[in-house]
């Protein structure tokens, strides 16, 4: 299916608008740079403000490129896990690949010490450690694995939502044990890993996670008809010669790409992957995923640009949990949805 005119129009100005969001958030923050000094930076960087330009290139350029990897990531995660499941509340973390990389971290933070965490938090950052990174992505890996191999084993959808959940609240619970007999101070130090955050993915982190996220995204986009037959049903989905454990397997493969490591590098991030899919269908009232992807490419951007923006206004010196306002964010979408549906049966 291709886009119609008005499709294309829509597609257009949400660009446009993420331009605009994007050089807004680059201004915005402690200091606050005009948008002629960030052309400069681009442009003309010999004419630059030196310091401008640091803020810009160091801290704030790599943070918008984070929320733009993110925004993605989480959105088409969640528009696949929609129609995998037939389910408008599904979201990447459905699957337990987000609690699972949170164990993970759980495990350094918690059960690994004060030595541990001097390295990985005081030294590193929340964000910004190796150590917690690779323990996500380890316990992320682990968890898409098992679910993977169940999902050999299962012909209904609906049973592999049911044990994706379960996965999650094993993990869950097993990191709350660990909250249970830990310090006081590990405990917080694992709540701010908890709250999320888009600032401390710099430098080789963020082309790892570029590559990864970028390599979920293709496959996500080439996977567009399989979305689009499994969206009318498991049965009309074979009958058009679909193998629906195979494209099980791809989906997830993909989901859990994106879902894992934007967790394990920016931490967990709600309601981005519920929201977003929602909004899309909204704006562009179509169920062609050849149109969805890329419009929950731009809408999740936005969206976690603008949440980051608002995240930096009430502080002079201190940025809010990005966490904290995709949830704002998101609940009154997905409250707005239930609403309007009053039944999920008609999904």
């Amino acid at each position: 299916m291709t886009e119609s005119p008005i499709q294309k129009i829509r597609l257009a100005g949400l660009l446009l608008l993420l331009l605009l969001v994007f050089l807004l958030d680059l201004s915005m923050g402690t200091v606050k740079i005009p948008v002629s000094e960030i052309v400069k930076v681009f442009f003309s960087p010999r004419t630059a403000n030196p310091t401008w330009h640091f803020i810009i290139a160091k801290i704030r350029l790599p943070k918008a490129c984070a929320a733009v990897l993110a925004g993605c990531g989480l959105s088409v995660g969640g528009l696949q896990m929609q129609t995998l499941f037939r389910n408008p509340l599904a979201d990447p973390a459905i699957l337990g690949i987000t609690s699972g990389a949170g164990l993970g971290v759980a495990a350094v933070m918690l059960t690994g010490g004060s030595m541990a965490t001097l390295f990985a938090i005081k030294e590193l950052g929340v964000s910004g450690s190796w150590l917690i990174i690779t323990a996500a992505c380890l316990s992320a890996g682990a968890v898409m694995l098992l679910v993977l191999a169940l999902s050999r084993q299962l012909k209904d959808n609906v049973l592999m939502l049911i044990i994706g959940i379960m996965i999650g609240s094993i993990t869950l619970a097993l990191t709350s044990v660990w909250q249970y007999f830990s310090d006081p101070e590990q405990v917080k130090e694992y709540l701010l890993w908890t709250f999320g955050s888009l600032g401390g993915v710099t430098g080789v982190q963020l082309s790892i996670l570029s590559g990864v996220v970028a390599a979920g995204l293709i496959v996500a986009f080439l996977s567009s008809k399989m979305l689009d037959a499994l969206l009318l049903g498991e049965h009309y989905a074979r009958s058009m010669g679909l193998t629906t454990r195979r494209a099980r397997v791809i989906i997830i493969c993909s989901t859990s790409l994106l879902a894992g490591s934007i967790t394990a590098f920016c931490g967990p991030i709600g309601f981005v992957g519920i929201a977003v899919p929602h909004i899309a269908r909204t704006i562009f009232n179509t169920a062609s995923h050849r149109i969805l992807i890329p419009a929950c490419c731009l809408i999740g951007t936005i969206l976690l640009l603008m949440c980051d923006i608002v995240a930096q206004l009430p502080g002079s010196q201190s940025v809010l949990p990005i966490n904290i306002i995709t949830s704002l964010v998101g609940s009154p979408v997905v409250i707005i949805l239930l609403l309007r549906r009053k039944n999920l049966n008609s999904w």
